[in-house]
């Protein structure tokens, strides 16, 4: 059986970096990490009209920053700001209760919503809820995402599909999807639909293309490391190097 590695964990370091950007001692660690996790799934399902698509976390000794990407940011700010500030005391209220906790919220608007896999998953998500056809769901959202100028699309999608006795698992793809190639730049993200027959899972993986670094290599130690100069070896003569030339006679004195 072959490993299923996450795209985006496989990357990190090279590619991709960390969601949560903070230094914790060990004693506080887990408790933070922890409560990383609770807020990112709170705002997912608090601004789940919003359709974030990344929740980034940064932390220091006095305040918490939160960089949401989301496809609709208007949703989360509302009208003159009142959105964010709502979601502020929501946060300080449920995560924070009688502490001092300066709480930063930043707000970007996804660049391409086609070539975002969180907000296809959305759609398709939606989709497969109104019980749409799955595979009319999948070959269309692959239709919209080459037209967006992906290299490749792959989606995956299982459960008790259209409603049948067995759960089983189908998958779709068009162009290439290297998950193997470290320096391929993979978006990958993966949801679940609820419906009348029970959940269906879906993952959505999307090729934009291969990254590299100004010079033309992959970012990463070992790319470095490898294009280091080899230091010279030293002259070690051979025997062929004292054998007596062809042309020339050999005397015994």
């Amino acid at each position: 059986m072959g490993h299923k590695v996450n795209p985006t964990s496989f990357r990190l370091g090279l590619t991709t970096t960390w969601n949560s950007k903070w230094f914790a001692k060990s004693k506080d660690y887990a408790e933070l990490l922890k409560q990383d996790v609770l807020l990112r799934k709170f705002l997912r399902v608090k601004l789940k009209e919003a359709i974030v698509e990344k929740i980034d976390i940064e932390r220091s000794t006095s305040q918490l920053t939160i960089n949401l990407t989301a496809s609709r940011p208007g949703v989360i700010i509302g009208r003159g700001g009142e959105g964010i500030e709502a979601v502020k005391k929501e946060i300080m209220a449920k995560f924070f209760p009688g502490v001092k906790q300066n709480v930063k919220i930043n707000i970007q608007e996804v660049a391409n919503p086609n070539l975002s896999a969180s907000v296809m998953l959305y759609f398709m998500i939606q989709d497969i809820e109104k019980r749409m056809p799955f595979r009319r769901v999948m070959k269309q959202s692959i239709d919209r995402i080459m037209k967006a100028g992906a290299q490749g699309v792959k989606i995956i999608i299982s459960g008790r599909l259209n409603g049948a006795e067995i759960a089983r698992t189908e998958n779709l793809s068009q162009g290439k999807v290297p998950l193997h190639t470290l320096r391929a730049d993979i978006d990958y993200s993966r949801g679940a639909a609820h419906t009348t027959y029970g959940i269906i899972g879906i993952k959505v993986m999307i090729y934009k293309g291969d990254i590299f670094n100004k010079e033309g290599e992959v970012k990463s130690d070992a790319s470095a490391a490898s294009a280091a100069p080899r230091p010279e070896r030293s002259f070690r003569p051979r025997r062929q190097d004292f054998a007596p030339n062809k042309d020339q006679a050999v005397t015994n004195n």
